[in-house]
């Protein structure tokens, strides 16, 4: 997540301190935006850094990094589930470290023609690649009980029927096109602010997570994090919503042998078997309150970070996890 200013990466020093860069070592930043985390652990240490982005337009804008750091820095366009694929192409077979920062991307919001942002009118679009089905095709082809799902369950908007109905009546007359008219929309069923946040806040949201398959994403990724970390390498994730916290605390609980039990009152199992993590800290790590004050956008962050033990990584199916939403057109 980068803010205003022009990029500022959130939990940047947090994140270099559980990664602990040192010379010669290997590090992933699956999603590159716009290279802070690459940048700040290439100046921390004489290591090398691969960075992933499923952005196209992100690779095009880091050639400025490129010739900074040389060699030191290999750019790949790919989406962080498939890092272990990218890196054994280029005959790299384990790693140091990966850092993950979920969501979108300020260079994303600001640019209105990209669709992400309700405050600025552009095309109804939100695909991070510029490929496959777009918001405006969701919007305007799938039923209102779909759309009711998606933006309840992704959006956790409690008005989520109302505007899946308005849209529907809506398109009848028009097929909605622009972030304008959506937001509209969500202005004149939610009504004013709530909780701070604009009434389109988490339609827009849950659009954007739906489109790009984001949580099915960062399933997929945290278990290709698995598989690429060596013994002793260490995993950062810094997550910007609840939906997507709730993935990685699971994850790491159930890697690290800290999966809660069903109640405070039942019984412990007992001692668990070796996990393929050790968690840094058991609690999430958040913003300072002065991180917050100079990138507001920060005010939601946590991160996760945990250290790859020398048990192997355990089998994953995405489909059979209960993290991928299903949804019917």
């Amino acid at each position: 997540m980068s803010g205003n200013g022009r990029h500022v990466s959130v939990l940047r020093n947090e994140v270099v301190l559980a990664l602990a860069p040192s010379t010669g070592e290997i590090f992933v930043d699956g999603t590159f935006g716009a290279g802070g985390y690459s940048r700040a652990l290439l100046d921390a240490a004489k290591c090398h850094v691969y960075a992933v982005d499923r952005d196209p337009d992100a690779i095009a804008r880091a050639q400025t990094l490129k010739a900074k750091y040389g060699d030191r820095l290999t750019l790949l366009t790919g989406r962080f589930s498939k890092m272990d694929e990218l890196l054994r192409s280029r005959r790299v077979t384990e790693v140091d470290g990966v850092a993950l920062d979920l969501g979108v991307s300020s260079d994303q919001i600001d640019n209105p023609e990209r669709g992400f942002s309700f405050q600025s009118d552009g095309p109804l679009d939100m695909r991070m690649e510029s490929a496959g089905p777009s918001a405006a095709d969701v919007v305007n082809t799938y039923s209102e009980g779909a759309l009711d799902q998606i933006i309840w369950t992704l959006g956790e908007e409690r008005k989520a029927r109302a505007i899946a109905r308005a849209i529907v009546h809506a398109r009848e007359k028009a097929p909605l096109m622009r972030t304008a008219d959506l937001s509209e929309i969500c202005a004149r069923v939610v009504g004013g602010h709530h909780d701070g946040l604009h009434p389109a806040t988490r339609t827009f949201q849950a659009l954007r997570i739906y489109v790009n398959d984001e949580l099915g994403e960062l399933a997929r990724g945290l278990a290709a994090a698995e598989r690429l970390l060596k013994p002793g390498g260490r995993l950062a994730v810094v997550s910007f919503h609840s939906l997507e916290d709730r993935i990685v605390k699971r994850f790491l609980a159930e890697r690290s042998g800290h999966t809660p039990r069903a109640s405070r009152h039942a019984p412990s199992a007992g001692a668990s078997a070796p996990g393929s993590f050790a968690l840094k800290t058991r609690k999430a790590i958040t913003p300072s309150s002065a991180e917050i004050a100079r990138n507001p956008r920060a005010r939601s962050a946590k991160l996760r970070a945990a250290v790859r033990t020398s048990e192997p990584a355990l089998p994953f199916d995405p489909d059979k996890s209960g993290l991928v939403l299903e949804v019917q057109p």
